[in-house]
């Protein structure tokens, strides 16, 4: 893949971006999540087999900052389910391409899981496929694209990964 150039500052941005979206959704604090998004944006979870067919396919897909903040109202408010934590580990971005005042990066995920009467588990293993743009608020995600590796996962995801 051919190597685009990119800022030192636009490099450190991106990765305070990754690291403040894991700290925000670890921390439970469910009305930060959609602060981290575009208000035309699209996040989806989707499985590994679905996305490397080209299946439209995904567990989770929401097309606007309102689905995402309809998805904190659930959480806090209407779904019932077993409280956990949940802690990520991302590695670094990777940058794929960055034209017309987007920048395209993917990056590793891991998601572990700690209910609260039993030990650690990992959760969720992945990769992040972003579209990232620059905002008067600054970098946020257009499109955050969670491809999971795993054909079975718990039933049910109600944290955002």
């Amino acid at each position: 893949m051919a190597k685009t150039l990119m800022d030192l500052q636009t490099w450190f941005d991106i990765q305070q971006l990754y690291a403040d979206y894991a700290d925000a959704v670890d921390s439970g604090d469910w009305g930060l999540w959609p602060e981290f998004f575009t208000e035309a944006c699209v996040y989806k979870l989707q499985p590994r087999e679905n996305f490397d067919r080209g299946f439209p396919l995904c567990t989770l897909s929401f097309t606007s900052k309102g689905m995402l903040k309809d998805r904190v109202y659930g959480i806090q408010e209407t779904l019932f389910h077993d409280p956990y934590y949940q802690r990520h580990v991302v590695g670094a971005p990777v940058l794929r391409k960055a034209e017309g005042g987007r920048i395209h990066t993917e990056a590793n995920y891991a998601v572990f899981r700690t209910k609260l009467d039993k030990e650690s588990t990992v959760f969720n293993v992945g990769r992040y496929i972003d579209t990232i743009v620059q905002t008067p608020e600054g970098l946020k995600f257009a499109e955050r694209l969670c491809v999971f590796d795993s054909e079975m996962i718990p039933n049910s995801i109600i944290y955002p990964i």
